[in-house]
């Protein structure tokens, strides 16, 4: 079955900016019905909106601030979401970051923020609210998320957990009961604040000689996108 995206309505963690509000705009120029970035950053979340009416007209997005660590709060998004384009087909778990220096914040915002996104979007919005007879689940994985990485390994380790999770939520057990497919996105290296700015980001000396000596090997957006998923999209 072919998922249309015209008509849909989309909530994009970490939509604000970079590639989450990327997803944004390339849904709408393709017939989403509208979208909510839900962010932490109220500033790029203004941006973001202006940049959007600017492109596509009114009504076509909101912003939610959002803290995806923060069940309740990620949940407003959700019924921001249903108040605003009363339906919701397609939720991206696009937040995350990339600071192995505080990692403890790594793994809240990348493993439980995917988490708290997936039990809402799976076992309650979705399902109620969707438009038409499936759902999607995007998780935004990484490259990181299906090759280990030395000088970033905490990174990894909170993306191979999201890549374990989209398969383990992917299964056609949870499909069959929700009609909601949950995928996996795995980019490459991309032109991002995460990349641009990673220098410190770190456990320490050791691991900054490693990311000096072998940033630019690692692989390009380009040629390292992969999806993990049980049917096409």
């Amino acid at each position: 079955m072919v998922f249309e995206i015209t008509g849909k309505v989309a909530l994009i963690s970490g939509g604000a900016s970079g590639i989450g509000l990327r997803y944004a705009k390339e849904l709408l120029r393709s017939g989403l019905k509208g979208v909510t970035l839900a962010d932490v950053n109220n500033a790029f979340g203004q941006k973001a909106l202006q940049e959007i009416e600017k492109e596509f007209g009114p009504k076509k997005a909101i912003y939610v601030q959002t803290d995806v660590t923060d069940m309740k709060s990620f949940e407003n998004a959700f019924k921001k979401t249903i108040e605003a384009f009363q339906n919701l087909d397609i939720l991206i778990n696009n937040a995350g970051i990339l600071n192995d220096a505080t990692w403890e914040k790594e793994v809240a915002i990348n493993i439980n923020g995917v988490i708290h996104g997936v039990l809402l979007g799976l076992e309650n919005y979705i399902p109620k609210y969707k438009s038409s007879a499936e759902g999607v689940i995007v998780n935004i994985s990484s490259i990181a998320g299906i090759k280990e990485f030395s000088i970033i390994p905490i990174y990894t380790a909170t993306k191979f957990a999201v890549m374990g999770m989209s398969k383990a939520f992917g299964d056609e057990d949870h499909y069959n009961r929700t009609k909601v497919k949950v995928l996996a996105l795995c980019p490459g290296v991309t032109d991002t604040p995460l990349i641009t700015e990673i220098d410190g980001k770190n456990l320490g000396p050791p691991y900054q000689k490693l990311l000096e000596e072998n940033l630019s090997k690692l692989p390009s957006q380009q040629n390292c996108v992969r999806s993990f998923r049980r049917s096409s999209v």
